[in-house]
């Protein structure tokens, strides 16, 4: 059986598809990834089929629209930008998306590739929503974009999904009517449908993120599956180097600074406070510097230099993870059993970083804006010495690694195909 996986986004929000992927062929599923071409080597790494999806995040995000949607704290305001930035690009990811799934017998689809419903209507075949966050209606909180002090009530929470999602979702609504009625001569999606309608049937949903970071909300009905986070195997023949090796074996355990795909138009400033923080603090560093925005500025002796690594490598080796929140890097360091600092940009970080700190491994989060040297420096602190703080992360760390989840998405995906082709064998 031929699945294809079409998700969009940094590579925190792909790696774990490409985890849930490597799973499937495991298993026995042919599984072809389709995303934005930079991640083809990494697809080609873990053999999986590959197809490219238009799109180039990280220059979308070092553009001027990238810049101000990370300023954003308004997440009406942070719809906009991004609508900027993606629709130029969403006609042809569509099509690409289109000519990815011709041969598929399943799709699995993320909320900014939601055409996979579209695709997966047209060809005849089951498809799958998949997310890294809470995206189904719940009145416990509310959407994760959303600042997560807000106190709406439970009525307001709930009505938050379909709001923020939907507005999210007129970003696509023109190209993809376009496209369903010149491509897939299917009619237009009705205004303000375009999330609405996967509850319809209902479309089976996985979230690839742990009950014991959040717990399953209690009205949330069978076809949504909370499966445990999506973990990529470290790929077999990557090696630490000697310096590296030899800076983490010349003192204590340093603490890991590093911000994913976020981007800075003051990286100088941004790595000058990181750098008077550990040195406040008398800690050793490790600095990421990715797409971070971590200037490539002199270092002193006691701090190293990175342009990747494998989390599950070096995670557990830090007495402390400095990082924006993202999904990703969030499970990452819950599951080395290490204390978290957050210093949240946009979108889903502040609630990540809620969590974390709700859950005792991580003191409050520091938004980016608010980010200073004193108080980076406390929370650093707070994070290498609070006993309580260091054993509950431990506690969390193997409550996560005693999980599955790619195991268990796999079971769910199996039990509604299986279903699926009883009830396409009883109307045939």
């Amino acid at each position: 059986m031929k699945i294809t996986i079409l998700t969009t986004g940094s590579r925190g929000d792909v790696q774990p598809f490409l985890a849930l992927g490597q799973g499937l062929k495991q298993a026995g599923y042919q599984v072809k990834l389709a995303t934005h071409d930079t991640f083809q080597e990494m697809a080609q790494e873990y053999e999986l089929a590959f197809a490219a999806i238009a799109g180039d995040v990280q220059a979308l995000m070092a553009s001027e629209a990238g810049q101000n949607m990370l300023k954003s704290q308004n997440p009406i305001l942070l719809i906009k930008q991004y609508a900027q930035m993606v629709q130029p690009l969403v006609a042809q990811a569509i099509a690409d998306s289109w000519a990815a799934c011709q041969d598929s017998d399943a799709i699995i689809f993320t909320a900014t590739a939601v055409w996979g419903y579209d695709i997966a209507e047209a060809l005849g075949i089951p498809c799958f929503f998949a997310s890294l966050m809470p995206q189904s209606s719940t009145p416990d909180f509310p959407y994760p974009s959303l600042p997560p002090t807000l106190h709406l009530g439970r009525t307001l929470n709930q009505l938050s999904y379909p709001l923020l999602m939907e507005g999210f979702g007129l970003i696509f609504r023109q190209p993809l009517n376009e496209f369903r009625r010149s491509q897939l001569h299917l009619p237009s999606i009705p205004f303000g449908t375009i999330y609405r309608r996967l509850d319809r049937l209902p479309t089976p949903a996985l979230y690839g993120y742990s009950s014991s970071v959040v717990p399953r909300p209690a009205n949330w009905s069978d076809h949504i599956q909370m499966t445990g986070y999506w973990f990529l195997d470290q790929a077999s023949d990557w090696q630490p180097s000697p310096a590296l090796l030899g800076f983490l074996a010349a003192g204590l355990p340093p603490v890991y600074v590093g911000f994913g795909s976020m981007s800075g138009e003051d990286s100088v400033q941004f790595t000058q406070i990181i750098l008077d923080a550990l040195q406040q603090t008398g800690q050793r560093g490790i600095l990421l510097t990715g797409w971070g925005g971590i200037a490539q500025t002199e270092l002193p002796d006691d701090v190293f230099l990175l342009s990747s690594v494998p989390h599950d490598w070096l995670f557990p080796q830090m007495a402390a993870v400095v990082h924006h929140g993202g999904a990703g890097t969030t499970a990452a360091a819950l599951k080395a059993g290490v204390p978290s600092v957050v210093v949240p940009f946009f979108g889903d970080q502040p609630f990540w970083g809620d969590r974390v700190m709700k859950l005792g491994t991580s003191p409050s989060p520091i938004p980016k804006a608010e980010l200073t040297v004193d108080r980076l420096a406390a929370a650093i602190t707070t994070a290498v010495t609070n006993p309580v703080m260091q054993q509950q992360a431990k506690a969390i760390g193997a409550a996560i690694r005693a999980e599955n989840g790619v195991e268990e998405a796999i079971g769910a995906i199996e039990r509604y195909l299986v279903h699926s082709k009883y009830q396409s064998a009883q109307y045939v």
